[in-house]
């Protein structure tokens, strides 16, 4: 019996990461009512998640709420989710580059909606419309990175989290705040920290609160690389430069591999092993791979 459980929770898992689109962690089964979620988000204005799709494949996700320092209203959230839905459905994106708008990040939930949003019911319904929203973001099959400007508290270093790569300026500074707001972290953050940083470094990091630097970041392993440059145009021309050499080639190789690497990190080896099987049938012998074969050789130059 529990063995047949998990395999159906596990085919369920490998068709969301082969086939994302519209599929989500929680339902009315979990007791979450979507709708009923989303017209208390509603209430709480301001602000905008904006995005960009470029002709090379890279697309900018912006948070713009800059009077907050780009805290999350109601309705950013609600903005949020129509953009990774948009993003599912982007079949020649390759890469995503996140960032704040006016050099800072996230300062994570806007407070006015946290104090409206008080019930432990509402905690958990926002809880749940959230780790949907992100655990989505982190499988589409794009490579993301995080831009990270300024300060990331809360909500917003939970954001960064969901993304598969963080670059940091110098002065820019990464903190999750919950222990200080009585609470932990509730968009997913701190499971996926456990991933990036091992788990003794992330209860280090989420019980004290740590203010993580561009350098102590960096040596925990949390971002990639420190920016050479702190203006707002320029770290983003360097994010970009960063993210093409990784979105080189065809749409459809990119988007196999990131799906590959997510069942790598989220199924059991057996249907990670059938994912990488499944996507490789559909690669094999298309468009990309012959004309890759017909240029052998330069592989050796």
């Amino acid at each position: 019996m529990a063995g047949g459980l998990f395999k159906t929770s596990s085919m369920s898992l490998r068709t969301k990461l082969l086939h994302p689109v519209g599929l989500s962690l929680y339902n009315t089964s979990h007791g979450f009512h979507e709708e009923e979620v989303k017209k208390k988000l509603q209430q709480f204005p301001g602000g905008s998640i904006d995005l960009e799709k470029k002709d090379d494949g890279i697309g900018i996700l912006t948070l713009n709420n800059p009077s907050k320092k780009n805290a999350f209203s109601g309705a950013m959230i609600l903005q949020l989710l129509e953009k990774v839905i948009e993003l599912e459905n982007w079949t020649e994106g390759k890469g995503l580059i996140v960032r704040g708008a006016k050099n800072t990040f996230s300062s994570g939930s806007d407070l006015n909606a946290v104090k409206a949003l008080g019930t432990p019911e509402d905690g958990m319904a926002l809880c749940m419309f959230m780790q949907n929203t992100l655990t989505r973001f982190m499988r589409l099959p794009l490579i993301s990175v995080a831009l990270i400007q300024g300060w990331a508290l809360g909500g917003g270093a939970e954001f960064l989290t969901a993304c598969d790569f963080r670059l940091m300026t110098k002065d820019s500074q990464i903190r999750f705040v919950h222990k200080e707001m009585g609470i932990i972290p509730s968009w997913g953050g701190a499971t996926r920290l456990v991933k990036i940083i091992g788990s003794r470094q992330a209860l280090k990091v989420l019980s004290g609160a740590l203010k993580l630097d561009s350098q102590k970041a960096l040596n925990l392993g949390m971002v990639e690389e420190v920016l050479q440059s702190s203006d707002e145009n320029e770290c983003l021309e360097e994010a970009q430069e960063w993210l093409k050499q990784f979105v080189q080639g065809p749409p459809e190789v990119i988007r196999a591999l990131k799906k590959c690497v997510s069942a790598g990190k989220e199924l059991c080896l057996e249907e990670a092993l059938q994912t990488e099987r499944d996507l490789l049938g559909t690669l094999w012998g298309g468009p990309a791979n012959l004309e890759a074969i017909a240029r052998k050789g330069r592989f050796c130059k």
